[in-house]
């Protein structure tokens, strides 16, 4: 498993990941502008020249808030989106970053307990946040 920034390669791949995690995906050029963005990080987690997941984040005042956090379904349960997280805070530590916030789906429970696992705490809720299907959004923090 190898963790590394994402690169304007990556894109086509990622966003294949997009469509097939969620029902609302960013498509390339969404990628492709973020990646360019110079508030954004991108991280992904590959093996054998193979993508299994990728995470980004955005950087606000000294807060980092994850904009994705994507495994292929074949390579979950499987320590990618624990590296690719651990990737994200290990980075808010480089920038000077005080906090690192996501969302999550209500009923992403495997998801939930990674992000206590990695010491987040829960600080809020969502109504209807995501759609098709809808469904509420916790909010979590953690402070670096």
């Amino acid at each position: 498993m190898a963790v590394r920034r994402m690169t304007p390669e990556d894109l086509p791949e990622a966003a294949r990941l997009e469509r097939e995690c969620f029902s609302d995906p960013w498509t390339e050029e969404m990628l492709r502008e973020s990646l360019e963005n110079p508030l954004y990080r991108f991280f992904v987690d590959e093996e054998a020249d193979t993508l299994r997941g990728y995470a980004g984040m955005f950087m606000a005042l000294d807060e980092g808030n994850t904009a994705n956090i994507a495994v292929f379904p074949e390579y979950r349960r499987k320590g990618v989106g624990e590296a690719l997280v651990s990737a994200l805070l290990a980075c808010c530590r480089e920038e000077g970053l005080s906090v690192l916030f996501l969302e999550v789906r209500e009923g992403n429970l495997p998801a939930v307990s990674l992000y206590r696992k990695l010491g987040f705490t829960e600080t809020g809720y969502r109504k209807n946040y995501y759609h098709d299907p809808e469904e509420g959004a916790r909010i979590f923090m953690r402070q670096i």
